[in-house]
């Protein structure tokens, strides 16, 4: 009787030779349905374009204003710049698959879209806790506060947030890549993520799944404890402000960046802390808020409710023809 052994080591390699032949995956987007794709396409090319004209004429009318040159506007600015980076990362693959029968994407497109996507997301977070502690010490400790939030500590925390991020991302890329993909390339999702990969693989998931619970929550829940540490001492010393105009005041300097931060955390929160198991549709669609729809709104957020934004938008259009 002939041994089960050979057929058994066939299919070991076969399996082998399958993860070692993919490469591309498959984008099934936001909607499978054919006449979907064009209005889809419309619809995200002009939040795109919104995206970029938006953030770029924050960036200038930031640069163009010396009153604007103070540590908030600097984080903004850049805060703006990574949005435009954000984007890009994602949107210009997704138009071109709205009107693609073929909607892939090669390995190498994919891993290099999800270290870019999750360091721009992670720079993005702990940007806004940057923000959060420029206002909380602009309010609680005023007299000190050019002293605190001086050029150098700027940049310092700028360079600390980019390089935390950059070291989380290629952990996570590196992860995934050690994975093999056999029994179907198809991505349910509009973009390389880690939850639909991981969902993909036909391989133990343990390490990574390890990792995003240990060294990705404390990367992630970082910047928003320090955004919520700073907006409940703000809350504190804006209550013990006698004068309702001074407490308004002082509220209506954080409303444009709290709007944000619930915004970009919100989404985050409902679509990586809940289990494996449950990503469904809603997580795309929570997906597109806070890479897509934040970034949008970012301008509009920022200089609807700020008159020095507004003044500066305003010289910048005054210059222009000129």
């Amino acid at each position: 009787m002939p041994s089960s052994r050979p057929t058994t080591l066939e299919q070991v390699m076969k399996g082998v030779n399958q993860t070692s032949s993919v490469s591309e995956f498959i984008l099934l987007g936001l909607s499978s349905r054919p006449e979907d794709q064009k209005p889809l396409f419309a619809l995200f090319l002009i939040m795109y374009v919104v995206t970029v004209v938006g953030n770029f004429l924050i960036i200038l009318a930031i640069r163009s204003d010396l009153q604007l040159q103070t540590p908030m506007y600097f984080f903004l600015t850049i805060l703006s710049f990574i949005d435009v980076c954000y984007t890009t990362t994602i949107v210009p693959k997704m138009l071109v698959n709205f009107l693609s029968e073929r909607k892939s994407i090669s390995y190498a497109g994919c891993m290099t879209q999800m270290y870019f996507f999750l360091a721009f997301a992670n720079t993005e977070s702990y940007l806004l806790a940057a923000m959060a502690i420029d206002r909380y010490v602009a309010i609680c400790d005023p007299f000190h506060y050019i002293t605190i939030m001086s050029p150098r500590r700027c940049v310092l925390l700028l360079i600390f947030s980019c390089s935390i991020s950059h070291l989380h991302s290629l952990l996570l890329v590196l992860l995934i890549n050690r994975l093999l993909f056999c029994d179907s390339n198809v991505i349910h999702h509009f973009l390389c993520d880690i939850n639909p990969l991981l969902k993909l693989s036909c391989s133990s998931t343990f390490v990574n799944e390890t990792v995003i619970n240990t060294e990705g929550l404390i990367t992630l829940v970082t910047p928003f404890i320090c955004v919520i540490i700073s907006y409940l001492r703000i809350l504190v010393a804006v209550l013990k402000i006698p004068s309702a105009a001074g407490k308004h005041k002082a509220f209506s300097t954080c409303g444009s960046h709290l709007t944000m931060v619930t915004l970009f955390y919100g989404s985050i929160i409902y679509v990586y802390f809940r289990p494996l198991s449950s990503y469904t549709i809603k997580d795309r669609v929570a997906t597109v808020i806070y890479t897509v729809l934040s970034s949008m709104l970012n301008p509009f957020i920022y200089s609807l409710r700020n008159k020095d934004m507004k003044r500066g938008l305003r010289k910048l259009m005054g210059r222009r023809p000129s």
